[in-house]
Formats: C-alpha cells, sequence, structure tokens
C-alpha cells in the first residue's frame, strides 16, 4: 500500500464536472477518481475507463454451474450408484434440466456477486480514504494525483479555472485496507504516529 499525494476539488453541478473531466483528461493530468452522489451517464467514458467485463465472468460462473451440475449427476448415476429404476436410461437429460438450471443460475448469481464485490472494493471490512464527506452526498469530488512531473500549485489554479472549489492537497492511501472506519486510523498515519513516538 502506498501513500500519494493528490489534489481534491470540489464541484457543485454536474454541467461544470463533466466538461472539466476532459480538460482534466486532455492536459495529461492523472485522475485518480471522480466522486458523484448518483451515478452520471457518460462518466466512465469520459474518465477514459474501459467497460466491464462482468458480463463475460458471468458467462463463464454459468457454464462452470451447467458443467458442475451434469458432471456431478452424471457420475452419480452412471458410476458411483447405478439404479435400474424400471429400465430407464441412466443418463435422463430432460430429468436433469431442473437442477441444471438451477446451478447455473445460483453459480452465475453468486460468482458475479463476489467479482463486483471484489472489483467495486466494497467487500464487509475494506476502508478507503474519504477526500471529502460530502462526496456520497451532494458535492461532486475530482481527486487528480500528483506524480514528479505534476506540479501541486499548477494542478490546483487549472482546477480552479475549470470550476472546481475548496481546492486542497492531501495525502493518503491510494488503495484500500482491512479496518473499521469508528475504530482505526488509516495504516500510514498509525506508522507516522509509531516512528514519531
Amino acid at each position: 500500500m502506498a501513500v500519494k499525494n493528490f489534489v481534491v476539488g470540489l464541484f457543485d453541478e454536474e454541467a461544470v464536472l463533466f466538461p472539466a473531466v476532459k480538460k482534466v483528461r486532455t492536459a495529461g493530468y492523472k485522475l485518480h477518481d471522480v466522486y458523484t452522489p448518483f451515478p452520471i451517464h457518460g462518466l466512465d467514458h469520459a474518465m477514459g475507463l474501459r467497460e466491464t467485463s462482468l458480463h463475460t465472468a458471468g458467462f463463464i460462473y454459468g457454464i462452470t454451474g451447467t458443467t458442475t451440475a451434469l458432471s456431478f449427476m452424471s457420475w452419480v448415476f452412471n458410476v458411483d450408484w447405478p439404479l435400474n429404476i424400471g429400465g430407464k436410461p441412466h443418463f435422463p437429460l430432460p430429468a436433469f434440466i431442473p437442477i441444471t438450471f438451477e446451478l447455473t443460475v445460483l453459480f452465475a448469481a453468486v460468482g458475479m456477486v463476489m467479482t463486483f464485490c471484489y472489483l467495486c472494493q466494497v467487500m464487509p471490512g475494506v476502508k478507503k480514504h474519504i477526500f471529502h464527506p460530502g462526496q456520497t452526498d451532494d458535492k461532486f469530488v475530482m481527486v487528480i494525483e500528483l506524480t514528479e512531473k505534476t506540479n501541486a500549485e499548477e494542478v490546483k489554479s487549472f482546477l480552479a479555472s475549470a470550476g472546481a472549489h475548496g481546492i486542497n492537497e492531501q495525502k493518503a492511501e491510494a488503495g484500500w485496507w482491512f479496518g473499521r472506519f469508528d475504530k482505526d486510523d488509516e495504516p500510514y498515519l498509525r506508522k507516522v504516529h509509531t516512528a514519531n513516538a
């Protein structure tokens, strides 16, 4: 986990935020993320994010469920415990369809939920730095990561010209960590406290 420097700008309206995102990308700054109180159609494309591959994962999970169901039932009725039930075949495919369907749906649903939680980092116990308390309430928050080539004051003036207000610089953990918001400090703060003690 790495501690990085960020410049944070607040926007009050979606109409101001959208062109600002395009300006930031055109200027070549590294856009860390944009936090909005509600989904904004087209913002992912403006940020340069690729299409999600969650549907591909769902298809793979579904095929896995189908294969598991058919393989297990075939093994049970043909190898492990073959029974002669009124001369019926050992592989009665029409009778296997309901259970195969159920396992296909179960594997796809559970697998997609777990994949979604992993990709969005919203699992139980996961903490992320909150750049502004209003980022999920009524503010649009744009976070630009400072690299070795970017100057903080230059980025601040650029955001101000793009319509941002409340611009500030923050040092924060770039990723996520396990913990509780009501108990633990952020890991880098604990390291700093330990080093200063």
